[in-house]
């Protein structure tokens, strides 16, 4: 059980407050309400700009480095399709410096022409590293696009393009920091050996006078159902073939979400996985599989992925792939089986919990969906879980009209 208290300012700031009396570290964690679904499709990239941009000096604060790492303390960032999180981690005692930071920074950017450019260039040399050019790295800049038609999730995070980045003014960041960085649009949780009513005091001594606005309300048009299979093959300077098998799936509030993450585990969590056992081990036919789920909040994806042992097809593959979902889609699993895997997502959940950072992010991320307390049920979504229910979420999810396909094959002279 993680116990918290949740409070919210009058500027519409949501706080929750956890206790751990076992370590010396406190944990800040600020959960914006944004990601990359919440931009104009001819201007991608912003969110994913602003991870950077907020390390980039604030209007009191030349540099946010410095000053937290006197105080101890270290901090760090990510931003995703439908989020972007911050946090600090930093001794007790210290706890008021990251408070100090964070709240300067949602106050108000710096917005340097200086600041700017230097995190645009960072960025746009990412998009060239990481995406472009590196093996297998422009995957989901083709895979969304395939799998998504309407909904924003059709971009990665990174953006549509590098030049959405190159051409953004200062007057569209400022536009966009304006409408998502303040506390209605924010989640901010402090964990750590905290006494809860002096936190609170100092949450409101350096959040409190910040403007207050309504919560951000999205407008987003609906993915139409899939009704038909989607391929495509890009050929790339890469050592082995790849594959991607993208299934829709539910949403994250959805009944359904918790059976399509255990059925991902069923296929492809790890060595005693069904895609691990035949399609690599017995069969031989891929060096690496695996299967997981996105977690998106709006309709997300289950994805099969892997990469060919020399020698072997794509053709062999896919044969092989889909015998293997008719069987799963035909036959309901053995309580035994099902056991096996609820056991080890137990075991992780567990293992994650002993990390304050990482109940701190959770905590934000619940409230995000509608209620931090969720985080204390989650195991009871599990514990629903029947083969029945399996075999019918397989039923629906893993069918081939509701598949794209991105398959990467080695050039010629590769």
């Amino acid at each position: 059980m993680i116990e918290f208290e949740k409070h919210t300012l009058k500027n519409g700031l949501t706080v929750l407050l956890h206790h751990d009396q076992t370590t010396p570290l406190a944990v800040v964690n600020i959960l914006y309400n944004v990601g990359a679904r919440d931009e104009d499709e001819s201007k991608t990239g912003f969110a994913h700009l602003f991870e950077h941009l907020m390390f980039g000096g604030s209007v009191h604060i030349p540099e946010f480095d410095t000053p937290l790492q006197a105080a101890g303390g270290e901090n760090n960032a990510f931003t995703s399709n439908d989020i972007t999180n911050y946090y600090d981690v930093l001794p007790v005692q210290n706890l008021e410096t990251a408070l100090w930071l964070e709240s300067d920074r949602m106050l108000s950017l710096a917005f340097t022409p200086k600041s700017l450019e230097v995190q645009r260039s960072v960025v746009i040399e990412e998009f060239k590293q990481r995406y472009l050019n590196q093996p297998y790295g422009d995957v989901w800049l083709n895979l969304r696009p395939l799998a998504y038609k309407v909904h924003p999730y059709k971009w990665a995070t990174i953006g549509k393009e590098i030049s959405h980045i190159e051409n953004a003014t200062m007057d569209d960041v400022k536009a966009f920091f304006s409408e998502h960085y303040h506390p209605g649009n924010a989640i901010l949780c402090i964990a750590g050996d905290i006494d809860f009513k002096d936190t609170l005091e100092l949450i409101e001594k350096w959040f409190g006078g910040i403007e207050g606005k309504p919560r951000n309300q999205r407008n987003l048009q609906p993915e139409p159902v899939q009704n038909e299979f989607r391929s495509l093959n890009l050929e790339r300077d890469v050592p082995s073939h790849a594959f991607y098998y993208a299934f829709k799936m539910v949403d994250r509030n959805h009944s359904d979400y918790y059976t399509a993450d255990v059925l991902s585990d069923i296929l492809g969590q790890d060595k005693s996985a069904r895609l691990f056992l035949k399609l690599k081990k017995e069969l031989q036919i891929t060096s690496e599989i695996n299967a997981y789920i996105t977690g998106s909040l709006d309709q997300g994806l289950l994805i099969i992925t892997g990469k060919l042992n020399e020698g072997r097809t794509l053709e062999e593959l896919d044969e092989a792939l889909w015998n293997l979902i008719d069987e799963l889609t035909t036959t309901a699993i053995s309580e035994r089986e099902l056991e096996k895997v609820l056991a080890k997502i137990r075991t992780s959940k567990a293992f994650q919990e002993q990390g304050i950072l990482n109940r701190a992010m959770n905590l934000c991320y619940y409230e995000l969906l509608g209620d931090a307390s969720e985080i204390n049920r989650e195991s009871d979504h599990y514990k629903a879980i029947d083969p029945q229910n399996l075999l019918r979420v397989a039923q629906e999810v893993l069918r081939k009209e509701n598949c794209s396909l991105l398959t990467i094959t080695p050039t010629a002279n590769a």
